[in-house]
């Protein structure tokens, strides 16, 4: 029969492990302000880059970096990156006339497929 100590113990609830001995990475606390004002924070690792800009978990909306004395960061224009496109992408592994050309050759397929199948179905 099992033992009635672990009877009102929900399984998963709780780790049986303890903090004892375990020795936590320092950390720092960079708070972020939004367009509207509003503030929060974010704990990263002592020894990481905190980045200028972060998205608030709550709003989505994206905050910049306060410094120590509480103004705004300025943002530096070679930190900030520019979002690649699919088509930038594409672009720089073909030549805009080879993908003219794959686009013709999968048409061209599509049309071919179209063509065999029942009219009215």
């Amino acid at each position: 029969m099992a033992d009635r100590s672990l009877r009102g113990m929900r399984l998963g609830s709780q780790s049986l492990q303890s903090e004892e001995g375990v020795t936590f990475s320092p950390r720092v606390t960079s708070t972020y302000q939004q367009a509207d004002g509003t503030t929060f924070e974010v704990t990263f690792a002592a020894d990481a880059e905190v980045p200028q800009v972060w998205e608030s978990p709550k709003s989505g909306q994206e905050g910049i970096l306060l410094a120590a004395d509480g103004k705004l960061t300025v943002l530096e224009e070679s930190d900030a990156k520019v979002p690649r496109t699919h088509w930038d992408m594409l672009l720089e592994r073909r030549t805009r006339g080879e993908l003219e050309e794959l686009l013709n050759d999968r048409l061209d397929v599509l049309r071919a497929r179209k063509g065999q199948q029942k009219v009215g179905a």
